[in-house]
């Protein structure tokens, strides 16, 4: 007889393996981070303005797929650090504009080997490491797109 609720069993769920594959990366990020004195959030906000530089709220929450209300007291502690400046934007005041200071650029340097050391502690090899990216991020789109 075939077992009706085999689709609810946990060992039979992506979504388990992700979620906590993901809260174990985000573990193995902790010693990396803790000598840049980052949070893991405060990190990925570092990356896109190691990236872009400048950038508005609205960009970076979407970058970061993180809201507003998250996002706040996280540049506020990015800012009494002196990594980055938040201003309103001339044109138009609803837009905040987020910019990386110089302090900001110089952890960038400090940072740098970051990305290799978790890749690493994936075991992963190249062309896993690229097939599980691309998947990933092809789910999400997907799932994006939905709403």
């Amino acid at each position: 007889m075939k077992d009706d609720y085999e689709a609810l069993r946990l060992k039979n769920q992506v979504c388990f393996p992700l979620y906590a594959c993901s809260k174990e990366l985000v573990r193995q990020y902790g010693p990396y981070l803790k000598e840049l004195d980052l949070t893991y959030t405060q990190y990925i906000v570092m990356m896109v303005l190691w990236e872009k530089e400048t950038v508005t709220s609205k960009e970076l929450s979407e970058s970061v797929h993180l809201d507003y209300g998250t996002l706040t007291p996280v540049l506020k502690k990015l800012e009494n650090t002196g990594y980055l400046t938040r201003e309103r934007s001339a044109e138009d005041e609803r837009l905040l504009c987020i910019s990386l200071t110089d302090t900001g650029r110089k952890l960038k340097e400090r940072a740098v080997t970051v990305p290799a050391a978790i890749a690493e502690c994936m075991g992963l090899t190249i062309e896993e490491f690229r097939t599980l990216y691309t998947l990933t991020y092809k789910a999400l789109k997907h799932m994006e797109s939905k709403d």
